[in-house]
């Protein structure tokens, strides 16, 4: 394998490591979340991976990042606590391998807010590619409108795409985290804001988890950490697009898991509505990386013509 290669290759698999921890904390949060309640779950998950995250800023020598990053490490926190929240409270309600399908949507939505705040153009292939994923979700959901499910489990789809819509902000955001931080330090600084965020809620819910609910909280914390980590190790060393695909692995692991831990089964609408946002999400890298292509082609610096 040649040096290029290799140097993609590296991240490409770090990434697919990440992904594949981020499923299984997925699982563990949400066999927590059953057993002692969403909030205390996101509390003591915090907690814990705070401390963690602490202990490694010491041991490793970090230093304190400026106040520029500091305001990307605030706003990616805040985004994720409550992406978190709206997607662990529809995990309880919804089979993991359907509320990952449906979170898929997220890359799609990250191009129009990629057009919004960072003033980039939106393509008719894009276009095109963004509303196959919207069939894709509408085929998911269509099992819950016919009645073949509870409508309880109808809010927490809508909740998973409430969720997908800050993870495409933070999809935006976590490029730019990752290039002027170190892993330990992106996945400290998370874990911290959050604990600040479920923190104005604790004298009210915090509750002390049973001693029996302990151990899924290390797991939880340790696996959200090191898969952060790992993430913010893979984006920072290649291209968002080249690993972007790499998340819908997580559709593969979540529908292995669901059915080992929870007996959960996949449903044909469930599966070809995954199919179908994957597939749109895939057009729409392909025609960004064309776009890219041609401006690179035609674009003349100043100073060169």
């Amino acid at each position: 394998m040649n040096a290029p290669a290799r140097a993609i290759a590296i991240p490409f698999a770090i990434c697919c490591l990440g992904v594949a921890l981020f499923s299984v904390m997925d699982a563990a949060m949400k066999g927590l979340s059953l057993s002692v309640g969403l909030y205390n779950a996101l509390f003591w998950r915090a907690v814990t991976g705070s401390v963690l995250g602490f202990l490694l800023m010491l041991l490793t020598r970090q230093r304190w990042p400026t106040r520029a990053v500091l305001r990307i490490h605030l706003l990616r926190g805040v985004v994720v606590a409550v992406m978190a929240a709206l997607f662990f409270w529809a995990l309880m309600r919804l089979p993991l391998a359907e509320a990952i399908a449906l979170s898929f949507i997220a890359p799609l939505i990250a191009l129009y807010l990629a057009a919004l705040l960072l003033k980039e153009k939106v393509g008719r292939q894009a276009i095109g590619a963004s509303l196959l994923g919207l069939v894709g979700v509408a085929v998911i959901l269509s099992g819950r409108v016919r009645g073949d499910y509870d409508g309880n489990a109808l809010l927490g789809a809508l909740a998973v795409l409430a969720s997908a819509m800050l993870f495409a902000w933070n999809l935006i955001i976590q490029r730019q985290q990752a290039q002027v931080a170190s892993p330990i330090e992106v996945a400290f600084f998370q874990h911290l804001i959050m604990l600040g965020v479920f923190a104005l809620g604790a004298p009210m819910l915090a509750i002390l988890p049973p001693v029996k609910a302990v151990p899924l909280i290390l797991l939880a914390a340790t696996l959200a950490f090191t898969s952060l980590a790992a993430l913010a190790w893979a984006y920072a060393r290649t291209e968002a697009q080249r690993l972007i695909p790499v998340e819908y692995s997580a559709f593969v692991w979540a529908a292995i898991i669901g059915w080992l831990v929870f007996g959960e089964t996949l449903t044909v609408t469930t599966v070809a509505g995954a199919l179908l946002i994957v597939t749109g999400c895939l057009i729409a890298a392909r025609s960004k990386r064309a776009e890219s292509a041609d401006y690179k082609g035609t674009h003349v610096e100043p100073g060169t013509a």
